[in-house]
C-alpha cells in the first residue's frame, strides 16, 4: 500500500453537530433536503450547510451514513462531516465511512453513538489523486451493479407476474365447466376454536404461533394438530397481497384470531382451494377503510368454481404446482444474484481499502457475477 497512510479517524474528518429545525420552517416542496439519522426527513427552503458532506446517524439509526451532494439541513440527531477538500475527496471519505461499521458503536436505550469513539478508529488514506483512482473504479462498478440488480429484481417481478396470470389461466379455462359451490360446502370453518394470546401472556416454545400472514411468534403449547387452510381475516395484506393470504398448515400448532381456520375432509380439496383464493381479488368482500376485515359471513359467500371430482382437483392443483416449482427455481437463480452482487459490493469496498483495487480485476469480478 505504498502511499497509504495509517491515521486515526480524526485526522481525516471532523463531525459537526446537526441542528434543530423549527416545523414552520419544512416545507415538502422546499429546495433543500432535511435529513435526519438515517437520510432525507424533510425538505426546506433554508440551509444551514452549503457544501457537499456526508451525515452520520447519531441518535436512533446510530452510524447510518448518507451522502448529500447538495445544500442542506442536518438536524440534531445527526453529525455532518467536515473535512480538507485540498486533500481528500467526499465520495472516497463516504465509500470510507461506510466500511467502519459505525452502527456497531452505538450504546444506550435509544442508540446514539459518541463521536470521540469515532474518532479513535484507524483508518488507511492514501493520496488525493490515488483516491479519486478508487472513487472512479467504485462508482462505474457499483453502477454496474446496480443495473444488474434492477434487471434481476425486474426479471423477478416478471416470475411473479406470469405465474399469477398462468394460475388465472387454468382456472378461467375450466371454470365454465364446473359447479358453484361455497366454502362452508367444501369446509368446517373451526374459527370458534381460535384462541388469541397477547405476547406478553405467550410462552416460548416449538409451535408456530399463525397469525393473518404466517407464523408470527413460537409458543410452548398449540390446539391444533392437523392438515388446515389459513385464510387471513384482516389487516392491510387483505389489499395489498404482498403475502399469502391462503396457507395450508399441518403439524401442531396454535391460531390466533386473526385467521380464519378451515379443516376439508382432502388434501386435493383444500390445496385446490387454496390456490384459488389465492387467484382471485377480494375486495368486494373486503369492509373497513383503516383496517380491511373479511368476515366469516363475506368469505362463506365467495363462489368458488370447482370440478365435482377429487382427480379433477388434482389435476388442477398438479399443473400449478408444477408451474410454481419453476417459478421458484427461477427465483431462486434471482436470489442467489442479488446475494452475489451485494457480497460483489462488499468485496470491493474491502479491495478499495486494503490496496487491491484495480479496473481490471473489478471488471473480471463483474462479469463474474452479471
Amino acid at each position: 500500500m505504498d502511499g497509504w497512510q495509517k491515521l486515526p479517524l480524526w485526522k481525516v474528518i471532523q463531525l459537526q453537530y446537526g441542528k434543530p429545525l423549527d416545523t414552520n420552517d419544512r416545507n415538502p416542496a422546499g429546495l433543500y433536503p432535511v435529513y435526519g439519522a438515517n437520510g432525507e426527513k424533510d425538505r426546506t427552503d433554508k440551509f444551514c450547510c452549503d457544501k457537499p458532506s456526508i451525515i452520520v446517524g447519531r441518535k436512533g439509526s446510530a452510524g447510518e451514513v448518507t451522502l448529500t451532494e447538495d445544500k442542506f439541513w442536518p438536524l440534531d440527531v445527526t453529525y455532518f462531516v467536515e473535512f480538507d477538500r485540498n486533500r481528500h475527496d467526499l465520495r472516497f471519505l463516504y465509500h470510507l465511512l461506510t466500511t467502519l461499521n459505525l452502527p456497531s458503536l452505538a450504546k444506550g436505550v435509544k442508540p446514539g453513538i459518541n463521536r470521540n469513539e469515532v474518532y479513535a478508529l484507524p483508518v488507511n488514506v492514501p493520496s488525493l489523486a490515488q483516491q479519486r483512482r478508487i472513487v472512479a473504479i467504485l462508482d462505474e462498478a457499483f453502477e454496474a451493479i446496480a443495473r444488474a440488480k434492477a434487471n434481476t429484481e425486474k426479471n423477478l417481478q416478471n416470475a411473479r407476474e406470469v405465474f399469477t396470470s398462468e394460475v388465472a389461466s387454468i382456472f378461467a379455462t375450466g371454470r365454465s365447466d364446473w359447479p358453484v359451490k361455497t366454502l362452508p360446502e367444501l369446509s368446517q370453518n373451526l374459527d370458534s376454536k381460535r384462541v388469541p394470546i397477547t405476547k406478553s401472556s405467550r410462552k416460548t416454545g416449538e409451535y408456530p404461533y399463525y397469525g393473518a400472514s404466517g407464523i408470527v411468534d413460537y409458543v410452548a403449547e398449540y390446539i391444533f394438530d392437523e392438515n388446515t387452510l389459513l385464510i387471513s381475516e384482516d389487516g392491510a395484506n387483505l389489499l395489498a397481497r404482498s403475502t399469502p393470504i391462503a396457507f395450508s398448515v399441518s403439524g401442531k400448532y396454535w391460531v390466533n384470531n386473526h385467521a380464519h381456520i378451515l379443516r376439508f375432509n382432502d388434501m386435493r380439496t383444500q390445496r385446490f382451494v387454496e390456490y384459488y383464493m389465492e387467484s382471485i381479488p377480494l375486495d368486494s368482500y373486503i369492509t373497513g377503510a383503516a383496517q380491511p376485515k373479511l368476515n366469516q359471513k363475506a368469505l362463506n359467500s365467495i363462489p368458488i368454481p370447482i370440478p365435482d371430482n377429487l382427480d379433477g382437483q388434482q389435476a388442477v392443483v398438479v399443473r400449478i404446482e408444477g408451474l410454481e416449482q419453476q417459478t421458484e427455481s427461477l427465483k431462486d437463480i434471482g436470489r442467489h444474484k442479488l446475494a452475489a452482487l451485494d457480497e460483489l459490493k462488499k468485496s470491493l469496498l474491502h479491495q478499495a481499502f486494503t490496496g487491491q483495487l484495480t479496473a481490471k480485476a473489478t471488471d473480471s469480478q463483474l462479469a463474474e457475477v452479471a
